[in-house]
């Protein structure tokens, strides 16, 4: 009966790993605080080419 029991045991053990590894979790990817910190930049910096390209077209265009 024990050996029974080890012998289930192992291959539940070996099943419910294999079934975690299908399903994994939809939980996001960790983003730590310098790199949250580095793409705010980055951001803001892209932010700032566009005002700066778009502002100079705004003006060559004429009003009607």
């Amino acid at each position: 009966m024990n050996r029974k029991k080890k012998i289930n045991q192992i291959l539940k053990a070996k099943q419910k790993k294999h079934n975690a590894k299908l399903h994994k979790s939809n939980k996001p990817r960790y983003i730590s605080k310098a790199e949250r910190a580095k793409l705010e930049a980055q951001n803001e910096q892209e932010q700032n080419t566009d005002v700066t390209v778009a502002s100079p077209e705004q003006l060559d265009t004429p009003e009607k």
